[in-house]
C-alpha cells in the first residue's frame, strides 16, 4: 500500500451538506410523539471514544437524545475495535444479541462502525450474518455517517460502506462531549509504521494531521467552557506534522497549546519510540501545563522480536531514550504496552522483556498476549511456542509488574500532590495525579472537576488512597 505523501481535506461545502441531512432527519424525528433515543457503545482507544463523540455531535443534531439502555434506543450504534481477536468476538457477540431488541422494537436501526468494521472480512460475515444490522461503515466514512444514516432512515435498504482509501481531514463535524472536565482532541489520524502485527494502518489509514491553528483554536475553546484535563490523540503523536510542510511539529504544537491561558493540564497518546525526541523531552520537562506521564510502548525487550515487529528501534535505544527523559522529566510516570508470545518469541527472548521491566520499573504496564490479526505479516509467521507456556509467561510478567506497580504506588504515601478530582463511583471520589494515577478519596461533590491538594494515606498496586489538604 502506498503511503499518503499529501493531507485531503473534506471540504467545508460537504460537511454542510452532512448537516443538511441532519436538518432533515431532525424535521422528521421532531413529528414524532417522543423524542427518539440513541445509543452509542464503544469499544477500543481514545481515538474510537473521540470518533464517537463526533457521531453523537451529528446524532442530536438529527434530533436524538441518548441512552445507555439498548431496549428502548431508536437508533443503535456500536463503534468497534480491530486490535485484537477478543475484541472482534465480544463485538460480534453482542452484535447478535441485538436481533432480540429489534424483534421487540422493529423500527430499530441498528449500526456498526469503526475499526472492525473496515475489515473486509467482518463486514462480510456482518452481511451475511446479521440480518438485524442496518449500517456499515469504517472510520474513512465517518464525515459522511449523516448521508449514509439517511439512507436507511428513509429506507432504502441496508447500507455497507468500507471503501478503501487512504483516509482525510474534515473539519467543523459536531461535537457531544459526555463528560465536562476532560476531553480528547484529536491532532492527526491514520498511521505509515505498519508494525507485522498491527491492523491500524490497514483500517485507519495514512498518517494525515490536523492544521495547528485549528487544533489550538479547539484547545482555546475546551478550556474556556472549563475543560481542565485535555489529551491530544493521535496513533503515533510523534508523527504530527511530517504531511503538512509547515515546519511544526508535536513538540511545536504541545509548547504552543501549553502557552494557552488557563488553569489545565495537557496530556497525549499515543507515541512511539522512534520518533521520541530530545526536543519532545525538553518541553515536557520546562511547561508546567504539559502532564509529567509518558506512555511509550516497548512491545519487547529483545532487539530481535523488535525486528521481526518492525519497530524500528532496538532494546538499547529504547532504554537511552527512558533515560533521557527521566533527565529532563525526573518525576516523570512512564507507562507502556508489551505482547507476550509474539511468533517465534523464545524463551530466552521472553526473559529479555522481563529484564527490560526490571530496568525500567514502568508505574504501570498494558500487556498482551499476542492476537493474529488477519491481513497483518504477523499473521502468516511461525509460531512454535505452545499457548500454555505463553499464559505462563503473561502470569509472570503481570505478576512481577503488580509488584513494581505496588512499591512505586507505597512511593506516594505520606506526600501531597495537586490533584484533579475528576468523578465518583460507588466508593467516593476518584482524582487523578498530574502523572495520571488513580486517587481515590472521600470528600464533597462540590470538589469534582477541580484541582485539589491531596496527602496519599494508602495505596495498591492499581491506585492510591488520599484525604483533601483543608485550606
Amino acid at each position: 500500500m502506498n503511503l499518503n505523501t499529501k493531507t485531503t481535506r473534506i471540504a467545508p461545502e460537504e460537511i454542510d451538506r452532512q448537516r443538511a441531512f441532519c436538518a432533515q432527519i431532525r424535521a422528521r424525528n421532531s413529528a414524532r410523539a417522543a423524542q427518539p433515543l440513541a445509543f452509542v457503545d464503544t469499544y477500543g482507544c481514545q481515538q474510537n471514544e473521540a470518533d464517537s463523540e463526533r457521531l453523537r455531535g451529528y446524532l442530536a443534531e438529527m434530533g436524538y437524545a441518548f441512552t445507555s439502555d439498548e431496549h428502548e434506543a431508536d437508533v443503535i450504534l456500536i463503534n468497534t475495535c480491530a486490535i485484537r481477536e477478543h475484541a472482534e468476538h465480544r463485538v460480534l457477540g453482542n452484535v447478535g444479541a441485538l436481533v432480540h431488541t429489534k424483534r421487540a422494537k422493529p423500527g430499530q436501526i441498528i449500526c456498526v462502525c469503526g475499526c472492525m468494521a473496515q475489515e473486509p472480512h467482518v463486514a462480510q460475515k456482518i452481511k451475511d450474518s446479521f440480518r438485524q444490522v442496518d449500517l456499515v461503515f469504517g472510520p474513512h466514512a465517518l464525515w459522511k455517517f449523516p448521508e449514509l444514516f439517511y439512507r436507511v432512515y428513509t429506507r432504502r435498504g441496508r447500507v455497507f460502506e468500507i471503501t478503501d482509501e487512504p483516509g482525510s481531514i474534515a473539519e467543523g463535524i459536531p461535537v457531544v462531549r459526555q463528560n465536562g472536565i476532560k476531553a480528547w482532541v484529536s491532532i492527526m489520524y491514520g498511521c505509515n509504521n505498519f508494525c507485522t502485527y498491527c491492523i491500524v494502518p490497514y483500517v485507519r489509514g495514512r498518517e494525515r494531521s490536523r492544521d495547528p491553528e485549528v487544533i489550538l483554536s479547539e484547545i482555546r475553546a475546551l478550556v474556556d467552557e472549563g475543560y481542565r484535563d485535555i489529551t491530544l490523540l493521535g496513533q503515533n503523536v510523534n508523527s504530527y506534522g511530517k504531511d503538512l510542510g509547515l515546519g511544526v511539529d508535536f513538540s511545536d504544537l504541545l509548547e504552543q497549546a501549553a502557552a494557552i491561558p488557563g488553569d489545565f493540564l495537557l496530556r497525549f497518546m499515543t507515541s512511539h519510540p522512534k520518533d521520541a525526541s530530545q526536543k519532545l523531552f525538553d518541553v515536557m520537562g520546562r511547561c508546567e501545563k504539559v502532564a509529567p506521564h509518558f506512555h511509550l510502548p516497548f512491545q519487547s525487550g529483545s532487539t530481535r522480536v523488535l525486528e521481526a515487529m518492525n519497530r524500528r528501534y532496538t532494546r538499547e535505544g529504547y532504554l537511552e531514550k527512558v533515560r533521557a527523559l527521566r533527565a529532563a522529566v525526573p518525576d516523570v510516570v512512564i507507562t507502556s504496552d508489551v505482547i507476550v508470545g509474539f511468533p517465534g518469541e523464545t524463551q530466552a527472548e521472553f526473559e529479555e522483556t522481563l529484564s527490560l521491566i526490571e530496568e525500567v520499573r514502568f508505574d504501570a504496564l498494558f500487556t498482551f498476549i499476542y492476537s493474529p490479526r488477519r491481513g497483518t505479516p504477523a499473521a502468516g509467521m511461525d509460531d512454535p511456542m505452545s499457548k500454555e507456556d505463553k499464559a505462563a509467561n503473561f502470569q509472570r510478567l503481570a505478576a512481577r509488574q503488580d509488584e513494581i506497580s505496588e512499591e512505586r504506588h507505597a512511593a506516594y504515601v505520606g506526600r501531597t500532590v495537586r490533584c484533579l478530582v475528576d468523578g465518583e463511583d460507588g466508593k467516593g471520589l476518584t482524582a487523578r495525579t498530574p502523572g495520571n494515577r488513580l486517587v481515590r478519596l472521600e470528600g464533597d461533590r462540590s470538589l469534582i472537576g477541580r484541582f485539589v491538594e491531596i496527602r496519599m494515606t494508602g495505596s495498591n498496586k492499581w491506585s492510591l488512597t488520599g484525604e483533601p489538604v483543608k485550606d
